[in-house]
C-alpha cells in the first residue's frame, strides 16, 4: 500500500514502521499506527504468525489475523538465511519505528538488538514489548496475556468477586494494555526525536502496563475492598437481561421513593432476610418490563445508567456502534467484504481508519523493497531464489 496524496489527512502519514511482532501486543500497536496513516510493513517469518491459525478463514486469511493486521503491507523474510540480516539493516535505515514483542534475548540473538539497529539508524524508535520487561529477574520467561492475568491478580479477583473457579478473562487485557501504552511511548518518542534528533528503545512490560491500568488494584494493595462500591447486578427482564449501574441500595431507594415499590421488610427483620426480600422485589420489578422502550423510560426517570447484556455477535445492531461505524467492512480477498473493528480515533481536523485489506505472507516483497530501498528487481528475485524472501505461493503468483 504505497503512500499517496490521499494519505495527507492522516496524522502519521510520513512514518515508516517495521512490524516484527506477532499475535496481539505488537500487531495491535501496528494496526493502530496504520489506521493513523503510517506505512506499516509486517515482517513475517516463513512459518507465519500463529494467529494465521485462528478464526474463520476467508480468502485464505483467518479472522484473528485479519483484525490485527489489516492495512499493513507484508514481506516475508527467513532470518536464518544468509543475507537476511543485511536486508533488514537496509530497511531499518529508512524506518522511523520498529515494533517487536519477542522475549528480550531473541532480537539480539538474531543480530537485531537495539544496539545494532541504533548503529544503523540513530533516529530509529524501537518498541519492545515483553511479558516481564528487559533485563529483569524474569525477563527470560515467555508470557502471553493469561500468564500476566494470573500473575497480577486479575484471575484471583474475578474468582473472588464472581464466586467462580479460577479461569482466564474473556479478552487479552494484558496484551492490549501493553500495546496501547506502547503507542503512547512511541508517539512521545517521535515528539522527543523532533527535539533531539535521536531515537530510543521503549521497554514495555505487559506486567507493568496491566498494573498501571488496573483501577481496582488499590483495593487489594490496601486491603480495603470493603470500602468500595457494591457490584453492579444484571437483571432478567421481559426484553432480555440488562445490567444496571447503580449501588443496589441506591437503586432500592429510587424504586421505593420514586416508583412506588413497596418495601416488604420491617425494622425488626433480620438483615439477611431483609436483603433477600428486597432483592426478590427488585427481581420481580425488573421481570415485569416488556420492552426496551419501557426500560429506557423508567431508567431515565430515575436517572440510572443501564445497558443490555448483549451477545457480541449482535454488536453491529447496537445503535451507537452502528451510527459511529465502530464495526466496518474490509476487503475479504475473495471478492467480498468482512466485518472488522474500526479505528476508535475521531479527529476534528484529521483522518483515521482501517486503510486496506490484510496481506498474504510475502505479498509485498517486491513493492516494499523497491519503494523503501530502491532495490533492483533482479536482486529481489535473487533473494527469493536464495530463500531470504519468501511468499505464500498458494495465495499469490510468483513475482
Amino acid at each position: 500500500m504505497a503512500q499517496s496524496t490521499e494519505e495527507a489527512g492522516y496524522p502519521l502519514a510520513d512514518l515508516k514502521v517495521l512490524d516484527f511482532s506477532r499475535v496481539l501486543a505488537g500487531p495491535f500497536a501496528g494496526r493502530m499506527l496504520s489506521d493513523l496513516g503510517a506505512d506499516v510493513v509486517k515482517v513475517e517469518p516463513p512459518d507465519g504468525d500463529i494467529t494465521r491459525l485462528w478464526g474463520k478463514v476467508i480468502g485464505g486469511i483467518p479472522g484473528y489475523y485479519n483484525q490485527q493486521n489489516a492495512g499493513k503491507r507484508n514481506i516475508c523474510i527467513d532470518m536464518r538465511a544468509e543475507g537476511a540480516r543485511e536486508l533488514v539493516f537496509e530497511l531499518v535505515k529508512k524506518a522511523d519505528i520498529l515494533i517487536e514483542n519477542f522475549r528480550p534475548d531473541v532480537m539480539p540473538r538474531l543480530g537485531l538488538g537495539y544496539t545494532s539497529l541504533k548503529a544503523v539508524n540513530p533516529r530509529l524508535i524501537m518498541l519492545s514489548i515483553s511479558g516481564f520487561g528487559q533485563g529483569g529477574p524474569e525477563s527470560h520467561r515467555p508470557a502471553y496475556a493469561p500468564i500476566v492475568h494470573a500473575e497480577v491478580g486479575l484471575m484471583d479477583r474475578q474468582s473472588r468477586r464472581g464466586d467462580i473457579p479460577f479461569r482466564d478473562l474473556p479478552l487479552s487485557v494484558a496484551d492490549t494494555n501493553a500495546s496501547l501504552h506502547g503507542l503512547v511511548g512511541l508517539l512521545s518518542a517521535v515528539i522527543h526525536r523532533e527535539k533531539t534528533g535521536l531515537g530510543q528503545q521503549i521497554d514495555i512490560a505487559m506486567i507493568d502496563a496491566t498494573i498501571a491500568t488496573d483501577d481496582q488494584l488499590h483495593f487489594d494493595l490496601e486491603d480495603s475492598e470493603h470500602s468500595g462500591p457494591l457490584p453492579n447486578f444484571a437483571w432478567e427482564t421481559g426484553a432480555g437481561p440488562i445490567l444496571v449501574s447503580a449501588d443496589v441500595r441506591y437503586l432500592w431507594h429510587l424504586l421505593t421513593t420514586q416508583l412506588g415499590v413497596e418495601d416488604p421488610t420491617d425494622k425488626e427483620m433480620e438483615f439477611d432476610k431483609k436483603i433477600r426480600l428486597r432483592r426478590e422485589k427488585i427481581t420481580e420489578f425488573m421481570a415485569a418490563f416488556a420492552s426496551l422502550e419501557e426500560i429506557e423510560t423508567t431508567m431515565a426517570k430515575m436517572n440510572v445508567a443501564w445497558g443490555r447484556v448483549r451477545n457480541a455477535s449482535t454488536l453491529q445492531e447496537q445503535a451507537t456502534v452502528k451510527a459511529r461505524g465502530a464495526i466496518t467492512q474490509v476487503d475479504d480477498r475473495a471478492g467480498g467484504t468482512r466485518p472488522i473493528t474500526q479505528s476508535p480515533y475521531r479527529f476534528s481536523n484529521a483522518k483515521s481508519g482501517v486503510r486496506g485489506p490484510t496481506s498474504h505472507r510475502g505479498e509485498h516483497n517486491h513493492e516494499v523493497l523497491r519503494e523503501w530501498i530502491d532495490k533492483p528487481l533482479f536482486e529481489i528475485d535473487a533473494m527469493i531464489e536464495a530463500g531470504v524472501l519468501q511468499f505464500d505461493a498458494e495465495m499469490l503468483p510468483a513475482e
